[in-house]
Protein backbone atom coordinates (compact mmCIF):
# COMPACT_ATOMS: atom_id res chain seq x y z
CA UNK A 1 0.00 0.00 0.00
CA UNK A 2 1.35 3.44 -0.85
CA UNK A 3 -1.65 5.27 0.53
CA UNK A 4 -1.11 8.56 2.30
CA UNK A 5 -4.59 8.44 3.79
CA UNK A 6 -6.72 11.59 3.61
CA UNK A 7 -4.11 13.60 1.71
CA UNK A 8 -5.33 15.07 -1.58
CA UNK A 9 -2.96 14.10 -4.37
CA UNK A 10 -1.23 15.55 -6.24
CA UNK A 11 -0.41 18.70 -4.33
CA UNK A 12 0.50 21.86 -6.17
CA UNK A 13 4.17 21.85 -7.16
CA UNK A 14 6.39 22.75 -4.21
CA UNK A 15 9.02 25.38 -4.90
CA UNK A 16 12.21 25.89 -2.93
CA UNK A 17 14.97 28.40 -3.56
CA UNK A 18 16.33 26.39 -6.50
CA UNK A 19 14.08 23.39 -7.03
CA UNK A 20 10.53 22.30 -7.77
CA UNK A 21 8.96 19.11 -6.38
CA UNK A 22 6.27 17.90 -8.76
CA UNK A 23 4.56 14.88 -10.28
CA UNK A 24 6.37 12.82 -12.93
CA UNK A 25 5.97 13.90 -16.57
CA UNK A 26 6.89 12.32 -19.90
CA UNK A 27 10.05 14.46 -20.08
CA UNK A 28 11.36 12.64 -16.97
CA UNK A 29 11.48 9.16 -18.50
CA UNK A 30 15.13 9.23 -19.61
CA UNK A 31 16.26 10.56 -16.21
CA UNK A 32 14.22 7.91 -14.35
CA UNK A 33 15.94 5.22 -16.42
CA UNK A 34 19.34 6.81 -15.77
CA UNK A 35 18.59 7.00 -12.03
CA UNK A 36 17.74 3.30 -11.64
CA UNK A 37 20.48 2.12 -14.05
CA UNK A 38 23.20 4.10 -12.22
CA UNK A 39 25.75 1.93 -10.38
CA UNK A 40 26.52 4.87 -8.05
CA UNK A 41 22.88 5.46 -7.12
CA UNK A 42 22.14 1.79 -6.55
CA UNK A 43 25.30 0.90 -4.61
CA UNK A 44 23.23 0.38 -1.43
CA UNK A 45 20.07 -0.81 -3.17
CA UNK A 46 21.16 -4.16 -4.50
CA UNK A 47 22.88 -2.90 -7.64
CA UNK A 48 21.72 -1.23 -10.83
CA UNK A 49 18.91 -2.51 -13.00
CA UNK A 50 19.72 -3.14 -16.65
CA UNK A 51 19.03 -0.25 -18.99
CA UNK A 52 17.26 -2.65 -21.41
CA UNK A 53 14.95 -3.87 -18.62
CA UNK A 54 14.20 -0.29 -17.61
CA UNK A 55 13.51 0.77 -21.21
CA UNK A 56 10.84 -1.95 -21.34
CA UNK A 57 9.45 -1.34 -17.83
CA UNK A 58 9.28 2.46 -17.50
CA UNK A 59 6.15 3.83 -19.17
CA UNK A 60 6.22 6.93 -21.38
CA UNK A 61 5.07 8.94 -18.36
CA UNK A 62 6.85 7.52 -15.30
CA UNK A 63 4.46 6.18 -12.67
CA UNK A 64 2.46 8.79 -10.84
CA UNK A 65 1.46 7.72 -7.37
CA UNK A 66 0.68 9.40 -4.09
CA UNK A 67 3.87 10.34 -2.30
CA UNK A 68 6.20 10.38 -5.33
CA UNK A 69 7.84 13.71 -6.10
CA UNK A 70 10.18 14.42 -8.98
CA UNK A 71 12.90 16.87 -8.01
CA UNK A 72 13.28 19.37 -10.84
CA UNK A 73 16.20 21.78 -11.35
CA UNK A 74 15.74 24.28 -14.19
CA UNK A 75 13.20 22.05 -15.96
CA UNK A 76 15.17 18.79 -15.66
CA UNK A 77 14.72 15.89 -13.24
CA UNK A 78 17.68 15.44 -10.89
CA UNK A 79 16.10 13.03 -8.41
CA UNK A 80 13.01 11.72 -6.73
CA UNK A 81 11.58 11.65 -3.23
CA UNK A 82 9.03 9.14 -2.03
CA UNK A 83 6.75 9.05 0.96
CA UNK A 84 4.94 5.72 1.16
CA UNK A 85 3.04 3.89 3.84
CA UNK A 86 3.73 0.24 4.63
CA UNK A 87 5.43 -1.08 1.55
CA UNK A 88 5.83 -4.33 3.47
CA UNK A 89 9.57 -4.63 3.00
CA UNK A 90 10.55 -3.85 6.62
CA UNK A 91 8.59 -4.71 9.76
CA UNK A 92 10.03 -1.60 11.43
CA UNK A 93 8.20 0.62 8.93
CA UNK A 94 4.86 -1.22 9.05
CA UNK A 95 1.96 1.22 8.99
CA UNK A 96 4.18 4.28 9.06
CA UNK A 97 5.11 6.79 6.40
CA UNK A 98 8.49 5.81 4.97
CA UNK A 99 10.76 8.40 3.36
CA UNK A 100 13.12 7.71 0.49
CA UNK A 101 15.31 9.78 -1.81
CA UNK A 102 17.45 9.11 -4.87
CA UNK A 103 19.44 11.69 -6.80
CA UNK A 104 21.47 11.46 -9.98
CA UNK A 105 25.23 11.49 -9.25
CA UNK A 106 25.73 14.77 -11.13
CA UNK A 107 23.40 16.42 -8.56
CA UNK A 108 25.40 15.22 -5.54
CA UNK A 109 27.35 17.69 -3.42
CA UNK A 110 25.29 20.83 -4.12
CA UNK A 111 22.80 20.64 -1.26
CA UNK A 112 19.89 19.78 -3.58
CA UNK A 113 18.94 16.65 -1.64
CA UNK A 114 18.80 18.48 1.70
CA UNK A 115 16.78 21.33 0.16
CA UNK A 116 14.30 19.04 -1.61
CA UNK A 117 13.93 16.59 1.27
CA UNK A 118 13.32 19.37 3.80
CA UNK A 119 10.59 20.78 1.53
CA UNK A 120 8.94 17.35 1.17
CA UNK A 121 9.01 16.81 4.95
CA UNK A 122 7.55 20.29 5.53
CA UNK A 123 4.76 19.46 3.07
CA UNK A 124 4.13 16.15 4.85
CA UNK A 125 4.02 17.83 8.27
CA UNK A 126 1.37 20.22 6.94
CA UNK A 127 -0.63 17.48 5.23
CA UNK A 128 -0.53 15.00 8.14
CA UNK A 129 0.25 17.04 11.28
CA UNK A 130 2.05 15.20 14.04
CA UNK A 131 2.61 11.99 12.05
CA UNK A 132 6.16 10.63 12.26
CA UNK A 133 8.16 9.53 9.21
CA UNK A 134 10.67 6.68 9.12
CA UNK A 135 13.71 6.03 6.96
CA UNK A 136 15.97 3.02 6.49
CA UNK A 137 19.33 2.84 4.76
CA UNK A 138 22.42 0.68 4.97
CA UNK A 139 24.85 1.80 7.66
CA UNK A 140 27.53 1.73 4.94
CA UNK A 141 25.66 4.57 3.19
CA UNK A 142 27.29 7.27 5.28
CA UNK A 143 26.14 10.13 3.01
CA UNK A 144 22.50 9.08 3.36
CA UNK A 145 22.75 8.79 7.14
CA UNK A 146 24.42 12.21 7.30
CA UNK A 147 21.55 13.71 5.25
CA UNK A 148 18.94 11.95 7.41
CA UNK A 149 20.52 13.41 10.56
CA UNK A 150 20.65 16.87 8.97
CA UNK A 151 16.92 16.56 8.21
CA UNK A 152 16.19 15.67 11.84
CA UNK A 153 15.88 11.88 11.70
CA UNK A 154 16.93 10.27 14.97
CA UNK A 155 18.42 6.77 14.94
CA UNK A 156 15.94 4.32 16.46
CA UNK A 157 17.75 1.04 15.78
CA UNK A 158 20.15 -0.92 13.65
CA UNK A 159 19.33 -4.34 12.29
CA UNK A 160 20.32 -6.86 9.65
CA UNK A 161 18.31 -7.05 6.40
CA UNK A 162 19.10 -7.63 2.73
CA UNK A 163 22.53 -8.98 3.69
CA UNK A 164 23.72 -5.77 5.35
CA UNK A 165 23.37 -3.76 8.53
CA UNK A 166 20.55 -1.19 8.25
CA UNK A 167 20.15 2.18 9.95
CA UNK A 168 16.56 3.01 10.90
CA UNK A 169 15.60 6.55 11.84
CA UNK A 170 12.44 8.39 12.88
CA UNK A 171 11.50 12.01 12.13
CA UNK A 172 8.78 13.77 14.05
CA UNK A 173 7.51 17.14 12.97
CA UNK A 174 8.02 19.98 15.37
CA UNK A 175 4.69 21.17 16.66
CA UNK A 176 4.38 24.49 18.45
CA UNK A 177 3.41 24.16 22.10
CA UNK A 178 0.18 25.77 23.26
Amino acid sequence: MTDLGPVAWPPAPIGTGRLVLREPEARDRAAVIELFASPEVSTYLGGPRSRDELERAVPEVPERRPGRFIVDLDGAMIGQITLTRDTGHLRQAAGRAEFGYLFLPQAWGYGYAAEACAAALDWFAGALPGEPVVLATQTANVRSIRLAAKLGFIEAERFQAYGAEQWFGVWSPVTPSD
